[in-house]
């Protein structure tokens, strides 16, 4: 009796092994993930990948990583395909609006308008993220399709905290009192503004926050251009012209084009100017050419009126979107919802850097704490908003770089006129009419 229970203890057991692996293995999910290369977060996703793996053992990731200009294209091509799960979504920019005409979506209103992105709309994790956060980088009519990781900003100033106080220099609130900082400094002999004006991008780029100040909402900037409310030469736009030849004539220190981009940051680190603009990405490279160095970051006062000087523009960076006909739903929300986690989110933002979109998370390095007290201020800035009719002439930009030494223009007035006719060049291309 001993000998037959005993071996149906054992055939009990063997089938109860077998059933609980077998149940293991129908349960088993490869989930697929994709990524665009920038090491920091890669190293990051690979260590949180691993420990997402230990809690989930029924899950394995599978993470590709290609290179950032190749990201939209790889990506489509695998939604079209049905072979990934989860993706690393840019934040939504330069959507088609109902007010622009013969306009090409954005790759990702693309994939939403085609039903390959999975609306996200009340998964619980969303409400980790700053609500302007999940508006401006990841819903489209008035639906949730990514989440956002991480925010750039490009609007500010940098300046050298020992020149000011040396030169009795208050930080600059108003264009006005830029104006006469900069005097000051250039009557002591010390250039006001630096940046990498060999690279051409950085100066533009740098004048952002002065476009910005004059026409705080851009999308509404925006849209005024290609309707017509808003034009390159009406009064307030000849206001924004003429304060970009001061920029860029008057502001920074002559010999500025030779400068390259990646040498700007060193060149205002040495302490030999008083202020650099540019974004907030160069913070690294500023502490990294010395790190005993002290440096603020303002935003740019392009305004005669401070209350107008108050924000900070940028873009959204990386984020999570999933494909919607994943057959892993499951474990791709619960991918995104761990990865929402406060804490795994806040080492995500310690390790890469971005400025965060989650409010209860801190960066704690100096241009996180220089750009605290202004995030609640953060807006979208204008070229993730600008799409550029088809025939607009190439003066149709509002770039302090068209000035010279960067290019030929002098003529603030002259230069507004030709933008204007450039741009009204390709609305009537594209029938928007005058």
């Amino acid at each position: 009796m001993r000998k037959i229970f005993f071996s149906v203890l054992v055939v009990l057991l063997a089938v109860s092994l077998f059933s609980g692996v077998s149940t293991q293995a129908q349960n088993a999910v490869t989930l697929r993930v994709l990524v665009h290369q920038n090491p920091p977060m890669v190293d990051f996703m690979n260590t949180f990948n691993a420990k997402f793996m230990e809690k989930h053992p029924e899950i394995t990731v599978d993470m590709a990583v290609v290179g950032a200009g190749d990201l939209a294209t790889v990506t489509q091509t695998r939604l079209t395909a049905n072979d990934v799960d989860v993706i690393d979504q840019f934040g939504f920019a330069n959507s088609a609006q109902p007010y622009m005409k013969n306009v090409t979506p954005p790759n990702w209103q693309a994939a939403i308008e085609a039903g390959l992105l999975m609306d996200l709309t009340g998964q619980p994790f969303l409400a980790n993220y700053a609500p302007a956060a999940i508006a401006d980088a990841g819903t489209y009519n008035g639906k949730v399709y990514a989440i956002n990781l991480g925010r750039v900003i490009y609007s500010g100033i940098y300046y050298n905290k020992d020149l000011f106080t040396a030169n009795n220099v208050a930080v600059p609130t108003t264009w006005d009192e830029l104006v006469k900082a900069c005097e000051t400094f250039k009557a002591a002999n010390i250039p006001c503004m630096t940046a990498g004006g060999a690279d051409g991008w950085p100066i533009f780029v740098g004048a952002y926050g002065l476009l910005g100040s004059l026409f705080p909402d851009q999308a509404a900037y925006v849209e005024g251009l290609w309707t017509g409310k808003i034009k390159f030469n009406d009064e307030k736009s000849l206001e924004m012209w003429t304060k970009m030849k001061t920029y860029a004539q008057d502001m920074i220190e002559p010999g500025a084009s030779g400068i390259a981009g990646d040498a700007a940051p060193g060149r205002f680190a040495s302490g030999a100017v008083a202020m650099f603009t540019g974004g907030s990405w160069y913070a690294a490279a500023i502490e990294t050419a010395k790190p005993e160095f002290q440096w603020g970051y303002i935003p740019f006062p392009g305004s005669d009126n401070a209350d107008d000087n108050k924000y900070m523009f940028g873009k959204y960076d990386q984020g999570w979107a999933i494909a919607a006909g994943t057959p892993n739903k499951d474990a791709a929300l619960l991918y995104l919802s761990d990865f929402s986690d406060k804490d795994n989110y806040q080492a995500f933002a310690n390790a890469v850097g971005f400025i965060p979109t989650q409010p209860t998370a801190t960066l704690d390095t100096q241009i996180g704490k220089e750009v605290a007290p202004y995030l609640e201020n953060f807006r979208v800035g204008y070229e993730q908003y600008w799409v550029t009719p088809t025939g607009a002439g190439q003066w149709a930009s509002p770039w302090a770089s068209f000035f010279k030494p960067f290019n030929e223009w002098d003529d603030p007035k002259a230069l507004a006129d030709q933008a204007q006719a450039d741009l009204q060049a390709g609305l009537d291309a594209v029938g928007m009419g005058k």
